[in-house]
């Protein structure tokens, strides 16, 4: 068995540092704390960070920070950390369209759970999510909250194509596309919000510790 938190090594410029090994709230929780920590007092070297579920990509330049270095001040910081030290991100409000032409498996959904469609939507818009990651694709938020109720096997043959914007849910996640890609996500609605745009200074409109609410239209 692991104890967590553990720091290790990802070649010879970067350290992960594991917080557990589950998709988690109380995990994430962590890793935007330690990430908030790491950005509000800058380890000398620090290039870039990275959070996930359940670790933070801690990237540093092996000429301004030697590693042993680095992994002592990961140290201390983790020593000192509280879970409280987690900023409350921005709330995001993404209108959607849901159902229809823009939720093309809105109806299986409310098959598999057992409930109409209309009250799929009523408790997919319930909550207030927690951005948990970006990844698998630019801007792909991953979200934490979703009711267990609306829990839903991914599809079985993934589309080759979904739409930029669309919401899905899969197995306990729900998430957004920020852009056009090939997917299995079971997609119940779309957003018009335009989620990356690489010409801006910021391109992506969420970001990982940001809550988000989604508002039926």
């Amino acid at each position: 068995m692991f104890s967590y938190p553990r720091i290790l090594p990802v070649g010879e410029t970067a350290f992960t540092v594991e917080f557990g090994d589950a998709v988690d709230a109380a995990l994430n929780r962590q890793v935007h704390a330690l990430d908030a920590a790491l950005h509000a007092r800058p380890a000398p070297g620090l290039v870039e960070t990275v959070p996930t579920y359940r670790s933070l990509l801690v990237m540093y330049d092996p000429q301004v920070s030697r590693a042993d270095t680095m992994r002592a001040i990961l140290t201390e910081m983790l020593a000192t950390l509280a879970t409280a030290d987690a900023p409350e991100g921005r709330l995001v409000e993404i209108p959607v369209h849901y159902g229809g032409e823009w939720g093309p498996d809105l109806a299986d959904v409310a098959a598999h759970c057992g409930m109409s469609e209309t009250a799929v939507i009523e408790l997919h818009v319930q909550p207030v999510y927690t951005v948990a990651m970006l990844g698998f694709a630019p801007g792909f938020a991953y979200l934490l909250g979703l009711p267990e109720t609306l829990a839903t096997p991914r599809l079985a043959t993934p589309r080759l194509r979904v739409p930029a914007g669309s919401v899905g849910i899969a197995g306990a996640q729900t998430g957004v596309y920020a852009l056009s890609t090939p997917g299995g996500w079971r997609i119940i609605g779309r957003t018009e919000v335009v989620l990356f745009d690489p010409a801006c200074e910021t391109p992506f409109v969420l970001q990982a510790g940001d809550r988000v609410r989604f508002v039926p239209l």
